[in-house]
């Protein structure tokens, strides 16, 4: 299919998709490069710390910029997963608009055999520019490509089950990061929890050893508190992040299985269900 051909596609994923705007090699699917996304994260740890830094001092600055290093990686980790499920957000629209069109011709007497296939893939192509990287329109392209030396209409529904156990395989792998973070988040801040409950039994032994009296010891305890400050509101920040990227996780996840589910919905409506063999394709096979 030459370029003229596909001009005037109403799917042009190379224009469409986020990653290749952005100027890095565009993942797979509703897979995110990770190179970017952590970059991105990156950029937007050190904008917030950068205002938080300037601004009146108060509760929420005192908890990212005193409570010690935990709470720096806690939340470069949460912006890298937002990052991740925000592109991911994206990439599934975009896989998604491919549903919209048909993948076979217009008219309602159309059957798919090994004679038609080729009107199938132009079909395909005056919908996508690159239709490789629809999901979609790739189980069908593949199916179609081995359609000629198929025999029987469950060879072509076995060749989509198969590509889209793949691409359900795929998915998994994708959250695979957000789910490393999402269990070193909530790590990091118990370990913030350690560092600042030992801070404060560490000070408390240093005052008590110091102080004879109880005005001098009330006077001291604030060293104590502070420590104190570290050990619970590490967790509470890592805790709070990991439920809000947890529920977030899971309504994308859902959101993709459900558009897997519509791939395979299409395939077999658009694909299956139009498939005729031919009677000397039957023979052949015999």
């Amino acid at each position: 299919m030459n370029e003229s051909d596909t001009k005037n596609a109403p799917l042009r994923y190379y224009e469409m998709d986020i990653e290749n705007r952005m100027g890095v090699s565009s993942s797979t699917g509703t897979s995110c490069n990770t190179w970017l996304s952590g970059l991105i994260a990156l950029v937007l740890t050190v904008i917030l710390y950068t205002v938080v830094s300037v601004l009146p001092t108060n509760f929420f600055s005192m908890m990212l910029l005193e409570r010690g290093p935990t709470q720096h990686a806690a939340i470069f980790f949460g912006f890298w997963c937002t990052v991740i499920l925000i592109i991911k957000s994206s990439k599934l629209r975009l896989q998604r608009r491919a549903l919209r069109y048909a993948s076979i011709p217009s008219d309602h007497q159309f059957v798919l055999s090994s004679q038609t296939a080729d009107q199938v893939v132009a079909q395909i192509y005056n919908n996508a520019e690159d239709p490789e990287r629809f999901l979609v329109y790739s189980r069908i392209l593949t199916a179609i490509s081995n359609l000629k030396n198929l025999g029987r209409v469950s060879d072509v529904d076995e060749i989509l089950r198969s590509v889209g156990e793949r691409d359900e395989s795929a998915h998994e792998t994708s959250f695979g990061l957000i789910n490393g973070f999402l269990w070193a988040i909530p790590v990091l801040g118990f370990i913030g929890t350690v560092l600042g409950l030992s801070v404060s039994i560490a000070s408390f032994s240093s005052l008590l050893d110091s102080q004879s009296d109880i005005s001098g010891i009330v006077g001291s305890l604030k060293e104590v508190t502070s420590g104190l400050s570290t050990a619970f509101e590490t967790t509470l920040l890592a805790l709070i992040i990991a439920l809000v990227l947890q529920l977030w996780m899971t309504a994308q996840k859902t959101a993709e299985e459900r558009f897997l589910d519509d791939c395979n919905d299409y395939c077999m409506k658009q694909i299956v269900s139009r498939i005729k063999i031919l009677p000397y394709e039957q023979s052949r096979e015999v």
